[in-house]
């Protein structure tokens, strides 16, 4: 909540008049409680979560030949029941841990010191603010990502996530309950190094899980605007991650693929993506084609 009653005395605290963007959130902020305000990601959550994979989602039921030349291990399709039942689940998780967790975890935001005051923070700020936030937890969650490729990690916790060999959009959020929790410390570490304003939180938390969603979207689309991003993992990235399955030791990033380039966990990929490349080029010869994309046996790949 401001501590100012109206926008004069808004505009005298700061010694200037307010932005156009100042003078709106002032108007929708002003008489809000800080918690209150918070609280909106529940809602960007559910809506996202519902949302932003239906595009994809209507495509990989269509089935157009347009589009399939673009999914990544197209011999692989999902009924409609079976999409439902994903969403379905996410949503079990979304309102028994998801919501709750939003709801309690108020007072370590306010700790790490996420504002709601004006002035509202540049464009600059806010942009660079969030490279932190996504380096930051492409790194914390690389590492928490192997541990729980380890044997006990994966059979107790991550196999679920990986029940789905090739992801779908609905599938970004799918997980044991215990990784929910988990992976939620990588997203609070960003802000409470730089803590910044509600606003950016709340892009933070957007743009992060619309991430998620478009690399295990199954769809590895050339006019994706985020393969300009230097470094960036994307669809087929992540795609390869799953398809190899439980015994994946290979890119465990989350966005980029700085880590595992870093640590080696990307040399299964970079065999897989070498050996197709001479296979297009008909250097290698008597390699049957085997589930779309990857035509490639990954017996020896998943230990790599």
């Amino acid at each position: 909540m401001l501590p100012y009653a109206t926008l004069d005395e808004a505009a005298a605290a700061l010694g200037r008049n307010l932005t156009v963007a100042e003078t709106l959130w002032f108007n929708y902020s002003a008489k809000k409680s800080d918690y209150y305000l918070y609280c909106h990601n529940i809602l960007f959550l559910f809506l996202i979560f519902s949302v932003v994979p239906l595009p994809v989602v209507f495509i990989s039921l269509w089935r157009s030949s347009g589009f399939d030349k673009y999914k990544i291990q197209p011999k692989v399709k999902l009924s409609p029941s079976e999409t439902f039942k994903c969403y379905k689940d996410v949503m079990f998780m979304f309102f028994f841990v998801v919501g709750p967790l939003q709801l309690v975890s108020y007072p370590s935001v306010k700790l790490i010191g996420i504002r709601t005051s004006l002035p509202l923070p540049s464009g600059w700020e806010v942009f660079l603010q969030l490279v932190v936030y996504f380096m930051v937890e492409d790194f914390t969650n690389y590492w928490i990502h192997r541990f729980l490729h380890g044997k006990w990690g994966y059979e107790k916790i991550h196999k679920v996530h990986h029940e789905y060999t090739a992801p779908i959009g609905f599938a970004a959020p799918y997980a044991h309950w215990a990784e929910v929790l988990i992976l939620g410390i990588p997203s609070f570490l960003g802000p409470a190094m730089v803590p910044g304003h509600m606003i950016t939180f709340w892009l933070w938390i957007a743009l992060r899980q619309i991430e998620a969603i478009e690399t295990h979207s199954g769809y590895d689309f050339p006019w994706t605007p985020t393969k300009y991003i230097p470094f960036y993992g994307g669809a087929d990235y992540h795609d390869y991650h799953h398809y190899v399955g439980g015994q994946s030791q290979s890119n465990f990033a989350s966005v980029f693929t700085y880590c595992d380039f870093i640590y080696g966990t990307d040399k299964g990929y970079r065999f897989q993506k070498k050996l197709l490349w001479k296979l297009k080029r008909g250097v290698e010869n008597g390699v049957e084609q085997n589930g779309g994309s990857y035509y490639v046996p990954t017996q020896d790949l998943k230990s790599d």
